[in-house]
């Protein structure tokens, strides 16, 4: 069985996103960690944020983990920004620590939207499929998801598990 782990990139660690995620845990039984609850500096070429949370982090998912699940909220038709910054960060692998960077070749990818609606735009997926491609991954496609007035409706629950019984 896959050894996988969700990756939550939300302001709000207790928001809507969440809610998502503790329902994508509850079904695939994945690891989850709170990009909010880290210390991630941007990435610079100077490579100044080598003390901050990413480096262990990554480490640990590349050692431990052969899926990532990437869920966020759309923030101005796009992922967060802190969920980019962890994109940008995997730069730090890609000219240091080369090796742990190379473990990614062969794992698989997935992400997740999450918005108060079930509108969804063309485009988002763009950045985490082109990432998984570049990167020697297996992109396993794109859910959105959405939660009305705090509710998770039967719908996109219905989604989340076809979504992660293929």
């Amino acid at each position: 069985m896959k050894k996988g782990i969700i990756i939550q990139g939300s302001s709000r660690s207790e928001g809507d996103t969440s809610k998502i995620v503790t329902l994508l845990k509850a079904d695939t039984g994945f690891d989850v960690v709170d990009l909010n609850q880290k210390n991630i500096g941007h990435f610079d070429y100077e490579f100044k944020n080598r003390d901050d949370d990413f480096i262990e982090l990554f480490k640990d998912i590349v050692t431990n983990y052969n899926v990532i699940v990437f869920v966020t909220p759309i923030y101005w038709y796009t992922m967060s920004g802190i969920m980019k910054v962890f994109f940008d960060r995997i730069s730090d692998f890609l000219k240091l620590e080369k090796d742990y960077g190379r473990q990614l070749r062969g794992m698989e990818m997935a992400s997740v939207s999450s918005s108060n609606d079930s509108r969804f735009y063309d485009g988002f997926e763009m950045p985490f499929k082109n990432s998984a491609a570049y990167l020697g991954m297996t992109y396993r496609g794109h859910l959105h998801t959405w939660v009305e007035n705090d509710v998770v409706s039967i719908e996109v629950k219905n989604n989340i598990n076809a979504f992660f019984s293929k």
